[in-house]
């Protein structure tokens, strides 16, 4: 059976997500934090600082909404499921401990042919007040899953400054990173089980995008955010190359005005990893 595009605008059923602190530490650590330098980030890794008060890495808001997938689809080869893009807005800081409501809608599929990008759109809502805390939209490449007659989407303008980057921060994942990273809830084993990584056509198994997104927005909370991870209003990017445990990367920021800059994350030779990014700063 071949995607389902009459799933386009399906809902599925609201749960709730809890987290302790727990959770947001551990975050922390799975897209880098101390990695560099233990002390300096201390309001990311620690709950008992004398003096520092915890603060969370804003894309865990999009992890928080990760635990249940996205709704029935239809068929397509998992071995051959990446992560695509991925966008998010948060209305404010990420507590550190919480609970949330989650729903997640199937928003658009794309028919490229051969293969398929399915995007979702998940919100999370303050269990007890109902304020919205964030809004993720998915893009999920699905290979071979085309040739169900849809439209075959847009792509969004963008393009890189022509001048040298405002910021480059040079950084490296660890051999164990996507070990680390899957205990925050993404147990694709596209990701630690060779086996299932070669059906998939890869050497051994990749780091999962949204750890290197991650390592991209606690890097533009301190590149463009004054190291204040509430100010970090949003963020987008697209995922172009696949990248493997212990890779050396980078980031590139252009400050493009006062409340949005440009970013791409390359690789040891230049290529981009994560390409069309944007950062939205909140500046009141």
């Amino acid at each position: 059976m071949p995607l389902d595009p009459t799933a386009v605008g399906t809902t599925s059923p609201e749960w709730t997500v809890t987290w302790t602190d727990t959770e947001s530490l551990l975050y922390a650590l799975a897209v880098g934090a101390g990695q560099q330098d233990p002390l300096a980030e201390l309001a990311l890794t620690t709950e008992n600082t004398t003096g520092v008060a915890q603060q969370v890495v804003p894309s865990f808001a999009v992890v928080l909404g990760f635990g249940q997938g996205m709704p029935d689809i239809g068929d397509y080869d998992p071995t051959r499921a990446v992560h695509a893009e991925q966008q998010l807005e948060v209305d404010g800081p990420v507590p550190p401990a919480g609970s949330a409501t989650v729903s997640t809608t199937v928003t658009e599929m794309w028919d490229k042919g051969r293969d398929a990008i399915v995007w979702t759109e998940t919100v999370l809502r303050d269990a007890d007040t109902g304020d919205r805390l964030a809004l993720s939209r998915t893009g999920a490449f699905l290979g071979g899953a085309g040739g169900f007659g849809g439209e075959r989407g847009t792509t969004r303008e963008w393009s890189a400054p022509d001048r040298v980057p405002d910021h480059r921060v040079d950084f490296a994942t660890r051999p164990e990173q996507a070990l680390l990273y899957r205990l925050t809830g993404d147990r694709n084993p596209l990701h630690a089980d060779p086996a299932f990584a070669a059906r998939g056509g890869f050497e051994r198994p990749i780091l999962h995008g949204m750890c290197t997104y991650g390592y991209a927005a606690r890097l533009l909370v301190h590149a463009v955010c004054e190291s204040d991870a509430s100010r970090l209003a949003g963020m987008e990017g697209r995922f172009t190359r696949p990248v493997l445990p212990g890779d050396a990367l980078a980031l590139h920021v252009w400050r493009t005005s006062d409340d949005e800059a440009a970013f791409r994350v390359v690789d040891a030779d230049g290529h981009p990893v994560i390409d069309r990014g944007r950062a939205f700063v909140r500046t009141a």
